[in-house]
């Protein structure tokens, strides 16, 4: 649930980037904390093992501009994509308002692609949330590999919602602010139906 404080008149949204283990998440918020203007960023978080995964999360506010007078700030985190940190990944999901879904495009990781999913959906019921009901953008990473699935495929295996979906390269940046930009859009327009229900 977004967070509004009404004293320094920003409302933050809290967005869980979800999906494998290294299928790419966190190369997403690192090529986002490069690219952002150093005022419009606070301090990033990242607590690594010694296999270079991460262990918890990464924290990324980013001022995203104003509605109504209001600052939006947005905390970006990503879940440890390795299975025993499940209670971790439940406890950063506690929360949310949007969700990015990384997939790791190669042929061999479909599985584990399938797998987190449904372990996102699993997750977020057991807080109460309904996947379909949240918003959700997916993700298609590593592109630029040889044995890529085809992104059809990857629409129909994840994508059963229909839901908007961008092909990426993270350590480039291609695809990484698309993606953030739609997640932000889809957490602004939830927003802003609750306020006005």
């Amino acid at each position: 649930m977004s967070f509004i404080n009404y004293s320094s008149r920003e409302i933050n949204c809290k967005i869980v980037y979800y999906g494998p283990g290294l299928c790419g998440k966190t190369t997403n918020l690192h090529f986002i904390y490069r690219k952002t203007n150093p005022q419009a960023r606070g301090k990033m978080i990242s607590l690594a093992t010694e296999t270079d995964r991460t262990l918890f999360f990464d924290f990324l506010p980013l001022s995203l501009g104003d509605i109504r007078g209001f600052k939006t700030r947005f905390h970006l985190y990503t879940v440890p994509g390795q299975v025993f940190y499940d209670a971790s990944r439940k406890l950063i999901l506690k929360g949310v308002d949007g969700v990015v879904f990384v997939a790791d495009s190669q042929m061999e990781r479909m599985e584990a692609n399938i797998e987190s999913f449904d372990n996102l959906r699993s997750n977020l019921r057991e807080q109460g949330y309904d996947l379909d009901a949240l918003p959700l953008i997916l993700q298609w990473n590593k592109r630029d590999l040889p044995n890529v699935v085809p992104v059809d495929e990857l629409e129909k295996s994840l994508n059963h919602r229909n839901l908007p979906s961008f092909e990426a390269v993270a350590p480039e940046g291609i695809g990484v602010f698309e993606t953030l930009k739609a997640i932000a859009k889809l957490v602004l327009i939830e927003l802003r139906r609750g306020a006005s229900a």
